[in-house]
């Protein structure tokens, strides 16, 4: 049995464990939680709920990073 399944990162194909969760792969992608906004299957997910939502394969997910300016 597979140990990884794919996804679509920010429209790229990307290979994850099977059963990780948000907050798993946003640290695997070595992002700022404080900075990033998660979009999945076109649904923004609140950061309170990272932690038990479990990505499945074929998943779209959408990562939107904030830029400070002035």
């Amino acid at each position: 049995m597979a140990k990884t399944m794919e996804i679509m990162l920010n429209g790229q194909a990307h290979n994850c464990e099977k059963d990780i969760n948000i907050m798993a792969l946003v640290g695997e992608l070595e992002l700022d939680p404080r900075s990033i906004a998660v979009e999945l299957n076109r649904q923004i997910v609140s950061k309170s709920l990272w932690q038990v939502t479990i990505l499945k394969s074929g998943d779209k997910m959408e990562i939107v990073q904030f830029v400070g300016g002035g």
